[in-house]
């Protein structure tokens, strides 16, 4: 999903508030509830499940999932969706009672130092050992593996792979930000004869500025992060501005070999997603949950990473995140806990099971589960399991993100109506400088 609203949701401010479990997925309207009928005995010798469901599109479907395992098992499965926008307040008043979810989500670094203590750890574990990336697992600050992330989306350059070849190159040969910059600015010198251009428009307006300033200035924050060792776990004071450069040879990339006048791109209106589907452009900057949109009328799209020029960037994967992330509940009795790391297992290492789950979540990471059918997402696994880094979403973190992104936004205008050095240092300021301010305001 593209909408702004999900993208700030996850900014660390977001995360603060109650209803910090508002993300991925979270696009349901209201609540439900399912329980399976165990054919085991009533003692509950075997233990159950019971699964607080975060993603409300997909109730009909756990519960079909739930079922199955019942009926393979005897093990009772209880599935309750949350309704849109309420988990965080259904998860604490579930927990509550005597019979408290087994199996839940803690999605992001406030979700683990709330129920942290709640969760078990899931080091060693058999579903842990499926995973195929530890790039959405959460530990606390004592490495505990608080919870492990079940699906996830992912965002970066959908190229027209068709209209690549038809301008005589080869999407594959697409591995760096050189290669990459070749094949733009040949479509777009030739964009007469060709009868389609390099990018789709890139509007500034709020329809659309969000896929610049937040999700393309993901590779500044990515990128330290990487040069730091290791993830962040909070929103850091400051930022060091190593990578503004190389975010600057994409977006110069982009507004300047597109079907729109960078002078333009402030007021928008372009509609960037239909030019991408009528074939006007080869390239557009987007999102995995575009790909429905896509695939009929450009059935071989692939998604790209941000290549921008940094070293070592051909064993660069997709910027790939979640909130979407099971815990299991170290309160409930032991064998509760084994019934529910036993279906967690089942979940992702039985075909049928995993095929229905990622048919409706889209991905999944685990080495057993079923290929994905939405292939932006497949072209992420495809990178991953080529030994390639995830980008994650560090995006997740910006201070007071509306603040800070009207900020970029309007020096980003600027610049895109004189492209010269002084405005391009206004834009490094609303970016580097920006963080800071908006971080101080944050935390007082």
């Amino acid at each position: 999903m593209k909408t702004t609203k999900r993208i700030l949701a996850w900014s660390m401010a977001a995360c603060m508030m109650a209803g910090a479990f508002a993300g991925c997925g979270d696009t349901g309207s209201s609540g439900s509830t399912g329980t399976t009928t165990s054919k085991a005995s009533a003692d509950g010798s075997k233990g159950s499940v019971y699964w607080l469901n975060f993603k409300p599109e997909s109730d009909e479907v756990l519960q079909e999932v739930a079922k199955m395992y019942t009926d393979e098992t005897g093990v009772s499965v209880k599935v309750v969706t949350a309704a849109s926008g309420t988990y965080e307040q259904t998860l604490a008043s579930e927990m509550d009672k005597s019979s408290a979810p087994t199996m839940f989500v803690i999605g992001n670094s406030a979700g683990v130092t709330q129920w942290g203590s709640y969760a078990l750890d899931l080091k060693d574990t058999p579903i842990a050992k499926e995973l195929s990336t530890d790039a959405y697992n959460l530990y606390d600050e004592e490495g505990k593996l608080v919870s492990i992330g079940y699906c996830y989306e992912a965002y970066g350059i959908i190229a027209n792979a068709d209209l690549i070849k038809q301008a005589g190159h080869n999407v594959d040969d697409i591995v760096n930000f050189a290669t990459l910059k070749t094949v733009v600015e040949d479509i777009h010198a030739r964009a007469g004869e060709l009868g389609f251009d390099a990018f789709t428009s890139c509007d500034m307006d709020d329809s659309s500025s969000w896929r610049f300033t937040g999700h393309m200035v993901n590779l500044e924050y990515y990128y330290e992060e990487k040069d730091s060792g290791a993830a962040w776990t909070a929103c850091p004071p400051s930022l060091t501005g190593a990578y503004v450069e190389n975010f600057k040879n994409l977006f110069d990339l982009c507004i300047n070999n597109s079907i729109s006048d960078p002078k333009e791109l402030a007021t928008g209106g372009h509609d960037p997603s239909t030019q991408f589907k009528e074939g006007k452009a080869a390239f557009t900057i987007q999102g995995s949950w575009e790909y429905s949109a896509y695939k009929d009328t450009v059935p071989n799209a692939k998604m790209l990473p941000y290549y921008c020029g940094v070293d070592g960037e051909e064993k660069a994967g997709l910027n790939c995140g979640t909130e979407n992330c099971w815990a299991v509940n170290s309160k409930a009795s032991a064998e509760d806990q084994q019934a529910t790391l036993d279906f967690m297992y089942w979940c992702v290492t039985n075909a049928n099971a995993s095929r229905k789950l990622v048919d409706s979540f889209g991905v999944m990471p685990y080495k057993q589960a079923a290929e994905s059918t939405n292939a932006f997402l497949k072209n992420a696994s495809d990178y991953t399991n080529a030994g390639n880094y995830v980008m994650d979403w560090a995006t997740n973190y910006q201070p007071n993100s509306n603040d800070y992104r009207a900020a970029l936004v309007s020096a980003l205008n600027a610049y895109c109506a004189d492209q010269s050095d002084a405005k391009w240092a206004d834009v490094k300021a609303a970016m580097i400088d920006g963080w800071a301010t908006q971080y101080a305001a944050a935390n007082g």
